[in-house]
């Protein structure tokens, strides 16, 4: 299997939910490129510290953005982002404009935990997947 450059963010309410779902498949996870923005990627590291993971800027401050310029480059597979729907974001232009491109550019994006679990059940089984 090659291996893939994942992209992981959550908003304040979801990080700790984003943190015990990796921790569900950190044994897959070690086997790739993981990026995730500021705060995300500080909660996962403190909690998975031998975990090989880039932290991007926080979301707010541009980290959105620099996972959106990786798919557009086509430098990012995949793109796990827990929301949170029932608080307002100031930065929620940013967090729409992300999920907007991870259509254009057909990558598969999980919002919440159902989807990011069946996404990587998906991806576990075709060991050759490429978006």
């Amino acid at each position: 299997m090659k291996p893939l450059s994942i992209g992981l963010v959550a908003h304040d309410a979801k990080k700790k939910l984003l943190v015990d779902w990796v921790g569900d498949y950190l044994p897959y996870f070690r086997q790739h490129e993981l990026f995730a923005t500021g705060t995300t990627g500080k909660h996962i590291l403190e909690a998975y510290p031998d975990l090989s993971l880039t932290r991007l800027k926080s979301g707010p401050l541009g980290g959105d953005q620099q996972l959106g310029a990786m798919i557009c480059s086509d430098k990012l597979d995949m793109l796990i982002f827990f929301t949170d729907a029932l608080t307002p974001m100031p930065h929620d232009v940013d967090v729409k404009a992300l999920i907007r491109l991870s259509t254009l550019y057909n990558i598969p994006i999980a919002c919440n935990t159902a989807t990011a679990s069946l996404l990587m059940k998906a991806v576990l089984i075709d060991n050759d997947y490429d978006h």
